[in-house]
């Protein structure tokens, strides 16, 4: 996440914070293969070593001005990657419900035809409301907290409800987040109309 801080932003693609990126992903798949298979001691691990690479990656991308348009986009997908195959993986053991699943991917899907949306009228992504960030703060202490009471059995009395209620907030921000998010798309969208039929008016006169 370090990654999208401000500073002179290059197209470069082989930097040390994009390698780094590039290893983050490519153990999403081994997190959520760990996960199945109910090796959660390990998936934490891998959990971890993929937040020291984030964090390495942002204080990298600063320090020595490594800040990269790809590197941008790869950081928070890798985040969301991994937020969503804890999720799936967790699903399939029936530590979460399913109804769970189907609301963050029900948010997520509706925040992607916003973008096309947008794009459609020639506007990028909206800026990241910070209510977007704290939901996924959320997410990101509430899926290893509920792996952590299934690695260690002992710690469920107090790990589950834990999890389970920052998973609750997450979810109920997350959806927060996406009304504002499609509340300020509408506004927009109408406002690019009314200008383009304020345009034709013109020309048409």
């Amino acid at each position: 996440m370090g990654s999208t801080s401000t500073g002179e932003v290059s197209d470069r693609i082989f930097t040390v914070p994009n390698l780094l990126s590039f290893l983050r992903l490519a153990l999403v798949p081994v997190f959520l293969a760990l996960i199945i298979r109910g090796e959660d001691a390990l998936a934490l691990l891998v959990l971890v070593i993929s937040s020291v690479t984030d964090f390495l990656d942002g204080l990298i991308a600063r320090t020595f001005k490594q800040i990269s348009r790809l590197g941008q986009l790869l950081d928070p997908a890798a985040d969301r990657l991994f937020i969503f195959a804890a999720l799936i993986g967790l699903t399939i053991r029936e530590v979460i419900p399913w109804w769970f699943l189907a609301i963050i991917v029900t948010r997520e899907l509706m925040l992607l035809g916003i973008g096309i949306v947008l794009a459609n009228h020639g506007f990028g992504p909206l800026p990241v409301h910070h209510l977007g960030k704290v939901a996924t703060l959320c997410l990101f202490y509430a899926l290893p907290i509920l792996m952590l009471g299934q690695a260690f059995p002992d710690a469920a009395w107090l790990a589950n409800p834990v999890g389970q209620a920052f998973a609750a907030w997450g979810a109920f921000l997350y959806w927060w987040a996406g009304a504002i998010y499609l509340r300020e798309a509408i506004r927009v969208v109408r406002i690019a109309r009314v200008e383009d039929a304020a345009k034709s008016d013109t020309l048409g006169g």
